[in-house]
């Protein structure tokens, strides 16, 4: 499947975790392996990393592969379950350093499934798999929310699907905010708090929910603490406005001097690895692992390359032209063979 990635600017990039968990891919599945090597490209070159997730889970052990990529990258990972984070998939969302939900998405935790053919020893080794699986999964959850393995086991392991909500995945401690209904930090960007505000200005004729933001949120941000009204508040962002879209364009030529700094070095990539199959350093069905090689570190990918020793030809070795005949040794041996053949 085609991985969908999206570089969101200098320090951020975003990943697309959407769809059935596999080994290979195809048909809307995800491929562990494409993931994996995103993730070896992205981290590092981008100081936070958001993966987003819309999953109905998929195979375990492609899961487990993916969890552990994503749990070793250098990059500060942010984890936003956006839709459906079920079974492997919502495994996978636990392993972010931040995780938040949006309210109208869910999670959903089961008993590890599986099956073979065969005889009962057969049987008993396939369940023993299972149990062996679950005890890992409910060990990655028990970090996560703090109980302990065996408490786990016995409210997710038994037998039926658990749906979490939102609300009901916070307060289990498995997520650390819900992204769509969130409270005011009083460190807030002032673009923060517009985004808040303005979204939320937007359901003021619904019932008021005490979620939502109010005039005594802002005032307890202190350069919002001498606005006597809500449009005290919205005059004072409105002020930082065109600040807001200044630093848009910016963002936005930035964004395009980014792209092009990539497209340039993946031609320079691709200009490395060509030349190494035209001297016979690898071999054509080598060079997109090459290309992995030198996205991930070009330095000792170059390394390795430089290490590798071009086949020599013995058409090149034989091929310098002779001065007194104006024909080389290869020319000649060829000619000879021709000859030989007419008579």
């Amino acid at each position: 499947m085609t991985v969908f990635k999206s570089i969101l600017n200098e320090q951020t990039a975003c990943l697309l975790l959407y769809g059935e968990i596999s080994d290979e891919g195809g048909e809307g599945k995800i491929a562990s392996r494409d993931i994996v090597n995103e993730l070896m490209y992205l981290d590092g070159a981008y100081e936070n990393l958001n993966i987003r997730i819309n999953s109905i889970g998929g195979d375990v052990y492609p899961g487990i592969a993916i969890f552990n990529a994503i749990r070793q990258c250098k990059s500060n990972v942010t984890i936003y379950i956006d839709g459906i984070a079920a079974s492997i998939a919502g495994v996978i969302a636990l392993c972010g350093r931040r995780v938040e939900m949006s309210r109208y998405a869910r999670m959903m935790l089961h008993n590890v499934s599986g099956g073979c053919y065969g005889n009962k020893k057969d049987l008993q080794d396939m369940i023993s798999t299972i149990e062996s699986l679950e005890d890992t999964i409910a060990e990655i959850i028990s970090e996560r929310c703090g109980k302990d393995k065996e408490e786990v086991k016995s409210a997710y392991f038994d037998g039926t699907d658990h749906w979490l909500k939102a609300d009901e995945a916070l307060g289990l401690g498995l997520i650390n905010a819900i992204y769509d209904v969130e409270a005011v930090p009083a460190e807030s960007t002032t673009d923060d708090i517009y985004r808040i505000f303005t979204n939320r200005l937007e359901l003021e004729q619904q019932p008021q929910n005490p979620d939502k933001m109010k005039l005594e949120d802002f005032k307890k941000i202190p350069r919002f603490a001498n606005c006597a009204d809500e449009a005290a508040v919205m005059a004072m962002l409105g002020e930082t406005a065109g600040k807001a879209d200044k630093a848009d364009d910016l963002e936005k030529e930035n964004s395009e001097l980014k792209q092009q700094l990539q497209q340039q070095e993946e031609e320079r990539i691709e200009a490395t690895v060509s030349d190494a199959v035209t001297d016979g350093r690898i071999g054509a069905d080598q060079k997109d692992t090459y290309k992995n090689i030198l996205k991930a570190n070009f330095t000792d990918g170059m390394s390795a390359l430089k290490a590798l020793k071009p086949k020599v030809l013995l058409k090149d070795k034989l091929g310098k032209p002779e001065p007194q005949s104006g024909e080389s040794e290869w020319e000649k041996r060829q000619r000879e063979i021709r000859e030989n053949r007419k008579k």
